[in-house]
């Protein structure tokens, strides 16, 4: 089973032993049954497809003994629910649901048809960039998606004594190592916590600039660097759990 990457580069621990490294493993979704019987499901279950790369994502997770998971966490959508599930079976982790990593919400479409949504996302794919900061009409806004997702990881890190520098906001200040830390989400939730954490600036589209395939990997490791830390992106949509002809987006 693949490892979660290394480099010859990161010396990190040898140079500064004193301070604790750790890291996050952002795991995106299995895939979803967004239609049933032709019509939109507001908050879908896996695929059969889907419980299989959740299941090969908990196989990755479980037998990584270099660096095992120390806590598990999730959003309550019932699909990252049922990815994770495997997850907490192998490791022995309770899942901590997080209600501020749920998706970016989009008008409650339940009983309409599939095709009709289709129609929706690709008619507003030429939005103006302000249209696109405010979202669909009847969804969540891109500014409430973005303010909830990094206040909800903001909070999630300070609770856990990661909080990002006073006088330098490109550097973390880590008072302790709480290990690895394996959060199961979304692909646009995963995408606003990667680029918050790498410091880009937000954009409406933050799923196009970090796309994010299912059952798929993102890892940050935050390393001893400038006399506090930063976060390193070390693997991104890394499936080499998942066999090609069991991929999918």
């Amino acid at each position: 089973m693949a490892a979660f990457g290394s480099s010859r580069l990161d010396c990190s621990n040898r140079t500064t032993p004193s301070l604790p490294s750790m890291d996050i493993i952002f795991i995106r979704h299995g895939q979803p049954q967004w239609a049933v019987d032709g019509l939109s499901q507001h908050d879908p279950h896996l695929t059969d497809l889907g419980r299989e790369q959740a299941e090969l994502s908990a196989m990755r997770i479980s037998t990584d003994d270099k660096a095992p998971a120390a806590e598990l966490i999730a959003s309550p959508a019932l699909r990252t629910q049922q990815t994770a599930a495997p997850i907490s079976r192998e490791t022995d982790l309770n899942i901590e649901t997080i209600e501020g990593l749920l998706e970016i919400q989009m008008p409650d479409w339940r009983g309409v048809t599939e095709e009709a949504v289709i129609k929706i996302f690709r008619s507003t794919r030429n939005r103006t960039p302000d249209e696109w900061w405010d979202g669909l009409p009847g969804g969540e806004s891109f500014r409430d998606f973005h303010d909830r997702v990094t206040n909800s990881l903001d909070t999630l890190l300070a609770d856990r004594g990661i909080t990002r520098n006073v006088q330098d906001p490109r550097l973390w200040d880590v008072a302790n190592n709480p290990g690895r830390i394996v959060i199961v989400a979304h692909g646009g939730t995963n995408s606003v916590c990667l680029a918050h954490l790498m410091g880009a600036p937000p954009s409406p589209w933050e799923w196009e600039k970090f796309v994010l395939f299912h059952a798929s990997f993102a890892r940050v490791k935050f390393i001893p660097l400038a006399g506090a830390h930063v976060p390193s992106l070390r693997t991104f949509n890394d499936q080499d759990h998942i066999p090609i002809a069991l991929r999918s987006r």
